[in-house]
């Protein structure tokens, strides 16, 4: 599938927006995808935003957007926490009042129809109860029947990100007679490119093995363009002598063969479960699923395949492919909540590539018709 060229500028609108992640892989497609406008509730997370991408921000809840501006595309993802297998946090009360955001995300679409519009989530969001609301809506109303579209899982390894991450993806193209899906992959042993997985090693390897630097407010690190994220932790002697006990793509199975006396009861009375808590990366693999809080190897596999230590922020910006130019706003704490929460940058990139193809289309066939 050839994809082809792309107008000067076409303008996005960017609902959930988070740091940036979507919106910067559109950028990095080269296609002239442009935000003029985003939307984000959680105020560092929208600084973030607004200093990169220069445009307006609507810090705050879209619930509270009354009018949202003309764009030619629409992309974001609403808030996932009930639906994905990690986010039973909070209330049933407060993770329903998330759950139906995606109905915001359509009003946004009813008010601007858009050419084309993205929904990013976690791939359980399109096996729910919401997700058949959702194709209930598009089928039913007056607006929304205008668009065809196509979803389903997208792995970002596939994609060209040195991380397997899987997100549910939904694309809509008004106008269209179908949408051609999935992407086409760029990477890994189903691509046509022959082109192999990005690694670990290819993110990362250059990047000192034990950072110097210690900083207790990363947000007070930024020097000119540049940000040092590639900070250095002080564990304690017990869990430096956990960490020395895990070889390379080990885990805490590893721990209580090699160093019994230092795993905890909770691990102990429990033998069996995931195998990612307290998991060392591979160096020649892509990393799993980069969270919120990567910098706790309790909660996945986020030791340095080689160093005694987690992987540091800037190591976890550079897997979600985060470029180190980009300079993120907050405490340690909320950059790596934005971190974690991003699309990776490739995956982004690839879909916005598929929305610029499915745009030259329907131009090309409106243009046949009217010929």
């Amino acid at each position: 599938m050839k994809h082809e060229e792309a107008p000067v500028t076409t303008t996005t609108l960017d609902l959930f927006a988070g740091a940036g992640g979507l919106s910067l892989g559109f950028e990095h497609a080269n296609l002239g995808f442009r935000p003029t406008f985003a939307v984000e509730i959680e105020k560092a997370a929208a600084a973030t935003f607004r200093r990169h991408f220069d445009c307006d921000v609507e810090t705050g809840s879209i619930e509270d957007v009354g009018v949202f501006p003309q764009a030619d595309v629409i992309i974001g993802g609403p808030p996932c926490q009930g639906f994905s297998p990690l986010g039973k946090r909070g209330t049933p009360d407060s993770r329903a009042k998330l759950n139906v955001l995606w109905e915001e995300y359509l009003r946004a679409v009813r008010q601007v129809k858009p050419a084309v519009f993205v929904i990013e989530n976690v791939p359980e969001f399109q096996k729910s109860a919401q997700f058949l609301e959702l194709l209930h809506e598009m089928e039913t109303d007056p607006v929304l029947k205008e668009y065809s579209f196509a979803y389903g899982p997208l792995n970002a390894a596939d994609y060209g990100a040195p991380q397997r991450r899987i997100r549910g993806i939904f694309m809509a193209v008004r106008g269209a007679e179908t949408v051609e899906w999935p992407p086409p992959r760029t990477h890994g042993p189903k691509a046509e490119t022959g082109v192999p997985y990005v690694t670990v090693r290819d993110a990362i390897a250059d990047l000192p093995m034990y950072p110097e630097k210690s900083e207790p407010e990363i947000s007070q690190s930024v020097h000119g363009e540049r940000q040092d994220l590639h900070l250095k932790r002080n564990p304690r002697q017990s869990s430096l002598e956990r960490y020395m006990a895990i070889p390379e793509g080990g885990n805490r199975f590893d721990l209580a063969r090699n160093r019994p006396d230092l795993l905890p009861r909770c691990w102990a009375e429990k033998p069996t479960g995931t195998t990612d808590v307290m998991g060392r990366l591979w160096w020649e693999r892509p990393s799993p699923t980069i969270r919120t809080e990567f910098f706790k190897p309790e909660k996945g596999r986020y030791l340095h395949p080689e160093a005694h230590r987690p992987i540091t922020h800037r190591e976890a910006a550079r897997l979600q492919g985060f470029p180190d130019s980009f300079i993120f706003t907050g405490t340690k704490i909320e950059i790596a909540r934005q971190i974690g929460n991003a699309v990776p940058v490739q995956l982004a990139a690839a879909i916005a590539r598929h929305v610029q193809y499915a745009l030259a289309h329907v131009t090309r066939n409106h243009e046949q018709l009217a010929s």
